[in-house]
């Protein structure tokens, strides 16, 4: 019971937020298409709501599906730079320019030569695959020495002491970069979209706030924007979920 109203905080803040913002537009009468109030916002989601939903899987599917290669991939590219330094002094500069390139430089090249829902997969993949990397690559590396030996003496294998060892000792850094991919992810899907969408190519959530500010339909905006947010809370709520459940062995906080 003490820890509910801390759990309620954020909702109520959030409820208190919307309150105000509600007043404030009717006090001060301002006009919908320059704030609309939070009650025009649910009406226009709720009269737009097929059309709307529907962009919303489809960039979640997007995030998601990126998410997952940038997983696997992040993941299998630490376990070889764990396993020789080498291809980590090669190939390590080519992901780190990867990821300090622009997006948004690299989504209407992408758009060339790809069609719009490869180019926002692969925009995607390209911001969340750095994250789940370096943290990978961190987790593995700061394997306890002590452990380490131990398996040596034991006689384990170089293989052994990487996937029995090294890799589930990992396994906390690495879902952290699978949260921090996740909401990335998101960020890169919705930047190609609007890419796309400004070439009018494109069918995402993304895509539908563009159109809504050619015609000037704020309030479907606003609605859009609220649920881009709706689907990164989602996301990083789910993903630090999955982490708990996965991982209870390696929580420290005592149980009460």
């Amino acid at each position: 019971m003490s820890g509910l109203p801390a759990r309620l905080a954020p909702v109520l803040g959030l409820l208190a937020l919307i309150g105000l913002w509600e007043a404030l537009v009717r006090v001060f009468g301002v006009p919908p298409s320059q704030l609309p109030a939070p009650s025009l916002i649910a009406t226009t989601l709720f009269d737009n709501g097929p059309r709307l939903l529907a962009a919303t899987a489809t960039t979640l599917t997007e995030a998601l599906q990126a998410l997952v290669l940038a997983a696997a991939g992040g993941v299998a590219l630490a376990l070889l730079f764990v396993w020789s330094p080498w291809l980590e002094k090669t190939f390590l500069p080519l992901a780190i320019a990867l990821q300090v390139t622009p997006l948004i430089a690299v989504a209407p090249l992408l758009l060339i030569y790809l069609e719009p829902s490869a180019a926002v997969l692969a925009c995607a993949f390209l911001v969340a695959f750095f994250p789940v990397l370096s943290n990978a690559s961190a987790g593995l590396k700061a394997t306890d020495r002590g452990l380490i030996e131990l398996f040596r003496l034991k006689g384990a294998s170089r293989a052994q002491t990487l996937f029995l060892l090294r890799l589930p000792a990992a396994l906390p850094q690495i879902f952290t970069g699978f949260r921090i991919g996740g909401g990335l992810a998101l960020i890169g899907a919705v930047a190609a979209e609007l890419a796309a969408g400004a070439a009018g190519r494109g069918e995402g959530l993304a895509f539908r706030i563009v159109e809504a500010g050619y015609r000037l339909k704020i309030p479907v905006m606003y609605a859009a924007v609220g649920l881009l947010c709706l689907c990164g809370v989602a996301l990083y709520g789910g993903l630090a979920a999955l982490g708990q459940i996965l991982l209870r062995r390696w929580r420290d906080e005592p149980r009460i």
